[in-house]
């Protein structure tokens, strides 16, 4: 089979399955796994993908953002492990900063026994919150229908009341020289503001995030730290480890 075809029949599954391992591609095209990994490699310096651990996946459109109910869905063992490891970094007594999303949102059982104060821009994090009684505060501002993310102008200014020990962001997009990015360019000045806050940013990413660049910048790699799973991709993880902390958990 000619190098082109394989890319296209690669470049097909990919479109009708949005993430592929090797092994799949493997099989759809009858080449070596070493002659796959090549064809990913080329594709991912040419913008049609992106590697994964044991695959690849569709790059995905610089405005898109999924609904709250379609993110509770995805990579769900990694988010729970990540935020379990996030809530371990916070001590007794810190005031925190948690974001709108659902890597963030799944800290909040972790947080009851640590007596915390908790500001948040998510509206989805304080009916949970008040169930571990957590002393709660809430930034004003507009309610994004398909995130409840607090966004605008109201949200900046009563966020910038505030000074968090930790602040702890979800994120779209984690790359080695676009750095945070988010789709909607009112939410990512929320996410900086937050961060600009905070004596302690850490960015809360599951590996489907890393290699992706969407619309709106939100800080450089090197202003917070991540926390992901053991599964994101060696290469990946070498080159941001040399701009900033990574912390790795490791998933049973």
């Amino acid at each position: 089979m000619l190098h082109i075809e394989r890319k296209e029949i690669i470049l097909s599954v990919l479109k009708s399955k949005e993430v592929v391992s090797v092994q799949e591609l493997v099989d759809a095209t009858q080449a070596s796994e070493s002659t796959i990994r090549r064809d990913l490699t080329d594709l991912e310096k040419e913008n049609y993908l992106k590697r994964v651990h044991g695959g690849a996946s569709l790059l995905r459109k610089k405005k898109e953002e999924l609904t709250v109910a379609e993110k509770k869905v995805r990579n769900i063992e990694e988010k729970k492990a990540i935020a379990e490891y996030a809530a371990s970094l916070i001590n007794t007594g810190e005031s925190i900063f948690l974001d709108a999303g659902t890597s963030t949102i799944e800290m909040i059982p972790h947080l009851a026994e640590k007596k915390v104060v908790v500001v948040t821009t998510g509206v989805y994090h304080v009916p949970l919150l008040l169930e571990h009684h957590i002393e709660t505060y809430v930034a004003g501002g507009h309610v994004k229908q398909n995130t409840g993310a607090l966004v605008g102008t109201k949200a900046l200014l009563s966020l910038r009341e505030y000074r968090f020990d930790k602040c702890f962001l979800g994120i779209n997009g984690v790359h080695p020289i676009h750095g945070y990015t988010t789709p909607d360019p009112e939410e990512a000045t929320v996410k900086q503001t937050a961060l600009s806050l905070a004596a302690k940013a850490y960015v809360l990413a599951d590996p489907s995030k890393f290699g992706e660049a969407v619309f709106a910048s939100v800080a450089p790699i090197e202003q917070a730290a991540i926390v992901t799973t053991d599964s994101l991709h060696e290469e990946c993880l070498e080159e941001l480890k040399e701009k900033t902390e990574i912390k790795v958990v490791n998933q049973l």
